[in-house]
């Protein structure tokens, strides 16, 4: 029987617990990049794990080719205190797209995708070219499969739900248009959304005052979310966690009327 917890899983001899985890990797990913299959040898040289015996989480990196510098996919999930399944990142990655430092400064330290510091020539660039905070790359489109073979994975371990930490204000608005709900942050994003409206209070800091706070960015997503990244809040993004029951949509919308 399989164990029900990321915690229980990393207790397991090596290759098994590489082998449960291959599971949340969507086929469409392998198809589309001409990988091997989860369960043949030859894709082991294609994934990276982080899954110490003892530890609560797991992070996993597959490569379309293994000297490749970013990952197709990366994930970072852990267990909650009470052993469900919580995602603290999930990233899908187009190798073929141009790539933005975003991640790092000109001397190559790390930003903590913008949380730690900014590169903020790299941010520019990668927002005109139409990506969304903390994006190095385009993404890959592959979101609805990607959840879809997520929640079998949730489901063979023995849950009915799991939770995700969005690391921007976009990835909330995604995620509720995904049928998730929020566990914690419903109120800061009715409270956003209503900053954006004429007369609110986030509205007149959308002034050109830097290239992230456009007044365009009053009803599309991704302009607001570089706003927020640019600190128009007063304060960080942050302690937002939603939640998805298997197979159900909870048709929560903080965002009407707005476009990507």
């Amino acid at each position: 029987m399989n164990p029900s917890t990321i915690g229980g899983i990393n207790n397991l001899p090596e290759n098994e617990k590489r082998a449960i985890y291959a599971r949340y990797i969507p086929k469409p990913l392998l198809e589309r990049f001409n990988l091997p299959d989860i369960d043949s040898q030859r894709i082991q040289s294609h994934l990276k794990f982080r899954f110490a015996p003892g530890s609560s989480d797991v992070e996993m990196s597959l490569f379309h080719e293994p000297s490749f510098p970013d990952p197709i996919l990366y994930a970072h999930l852990a267990d909650t205190l009470n052993g469900q399944i919580h995602v603290l990142l999930y990233i899908l990655n187009d190798p073929e797209a141009p790539r933005f430092d975003v991640d790092k400064m000109p001397d190559g330290s790390p930003t903590r995708f913008g949380t730690l510091k900014r590169n903020l020539a790299a941010e520019q660039a990668a927002m005109e070219a139409g990506l969304a905070p903390g994006q190095v790359r385009r993404g890959l489109r592959l979101l609805r499969q990607a959840m879809d073979t997520f929640e079998e994975f949730v489901v063979s371990l023995g849950h009915d739900m799991y939770f995700v930490e969005p690391l921007y204000y976009h990835n909330a608005v995604i995620f509720e248009r995904y049928g998730f709900a929020y566990q914690v942050g419903k109120r800061l994003m009715d409270s956003i959304q209503a900053g954006f409206q004429e007369g609110g209070d986030l509205y007149p800091l959308l002034d050109d005052s830097t290239p992230f706070r456009s007044p365009q960015a009053v009803n599309r997503i991704r302009l607001r979310s570089w706003a927020i990244h640019d600190g128009i809040l007063g304060e960080p993004f942050t302690n937002v966690t939603m939640y998805k029951r298997v197979g159900k949509m909870a048709g929560v919308s903080t965002t009407p009327g707005c476009e990507w």
